[in-house]
């Protein structure tokens, strides 16, 4: 055998090998497969309020810690531009339904959720959402209703899952209802401790939790809500990590939407930065649970933001806004932890729960 049909048989043992070897980090990509995804959601959250939270913060924003980044087109199955409903639902089931519907397809069949397929694998399950749980995303996660304003229906429907935790508004929802029900009973009669103060949230020790700590939303962050969100973050964490199987949970950072809607610049930075706390309470999580994918997108852009302007040593920017609805722009994904190298590039948001599914290695996916 000659010198170089020697190398090129040792060239292509070598690459048999490498190709065969269990490798699970190959060039800086974690290729283990999950235990715990921690999705966040910042409704309404596009790349501009992303810069612009940046711009405005005297030190790097968590969000910049994430690994890859991908982009995802949020159209919906009716409509160019999306409603939260449908966009909530494509991101928690995989399929694109018609503006207004939670958790069903254009049908009315109901599509199943990635935080009820951990449930059925044995992982715990939770909701965080500095606004109602029974609003449009985290509603998404686990109702199934023609539509989204059926608060009192989606109210019910947490009562036919074996979600774990779930925390935010909308406790009058479950009490002020015109059937006369208080469902309240019924979820502390099937082991739930009911809380509705955010105190009482952050003292429980309860490994099944209802935090309903506001009657209906709650308010801006400036305006009275505080910490609410980065706590309950760590909190559900706290709670959902004793689970030896792992965990899912989604983290809504609601207002940011709220704050686009109203063309609001100051609010829309101020939810946004508080929002990146929420983010960076999951990823100090995830640097010591290394088995942790953490996930950050929106479910649509509210307000048709740009920067037309700013001083990035005076820590400003200028906003304008071309709508006080949505608008139909490519939204960035940030991932980070296993599988986080699967969310580069630019695809459908009903890729988002499929590759999620992905890492977690569910026997059916």
């Amino acid at each position: 055998m000659t010198r170089i049909n020697k190398l090129f048989v040792l060239i292509i043992t070598g690459a048999a090998l490498i190709s065969c070897s269990p490798l699970k980090h190959t060039a800086g990509i974690d290729t283990r497969k999950a235990k715990n995804v921690i999705f966040l959601i910042g409704d309404g959250m596009g790349s501009a309020q992303v810069y612009a939270a940046i711009t405005a913060s005297n030190k790097p924003l968590n969000i910049e810690r994430m690994q890859s980044t991908g982009f995802q087109k949020t159209y919906s199955a009716n409509a160019y531009i999306t409603d939260s409903g449908a966009a909530g639902t494509a991101l928690a089931t995989g399929t694109k339904t018609n503006n207004g519907a939670i958790g069903v397809d254009p049908k009315g069949n109901v599509l199943k959720s990635i935080l009820e397929i951990a449930e059925e694998n044995g992982l715990s399950t939770g909701l965080v959402a500095s606004a109602s749980v029974t609003h449009a995303t985290p509603a998404s996660f686990i109702a199934h209703q023609g539509s989204r304003g059926s608060y009192e229906d989606i109210a019910s429907d947490f009562l036919k899952t074996d979600i774990d935790l779930f925390i935010g508004g909308g406790l009058n929802h479950f009490t002020k209802r015109t059937d006369g029900k208080d469902l309240t009973e019924t979820l502390r009669a099937n082991g739930y401790a009911v809380e509705t103060t955010l105190d009482g949230v952050l003292k429980s020790n309860a490994s099944n939790l209802a935090g309903l700590i506001y009657d209906d939303q709650p308010p801006y962050r400036l305006k009275g809500r505080g910490d609410m969100l980065p706590a309950t973050t760590a909190k559900a964490i706290e709670i959902l990590s004793k689970n030896k199987k792992g965990f899912f949970l989604m983290v809504e950072g609601s207002q940011i939407d709220w704050a686009g809607h109203a063309n609001a610049a100051d609010t829309l930075i101020d939810e946004t930065l508080d929002f990146d706390r929420a983010i960076g309470v999951a990823l100090d999580f995830a640097a010591k649970n290394k088995r942790t994918l953490v996930v950050v997108t929106g479910d649509h852009e509210t307000g048709g933001v740009t920067i037309t302007g700013g001083d990035i040593n005076l820590r400003k920017t200028v906003l304008s806004f071309s709508t006080r609805g949505h608008s139909g722009i490519t939204l960035p994904v940030y991932a980070s932890g296993p599988g986080a190298y699967k969310f580069t590039g630019i695809y459908d948001n009903t890729r988002i729960p499929m590759k999620i599914l992905e890492a977690f290695r569910f026997p059916a996916y």
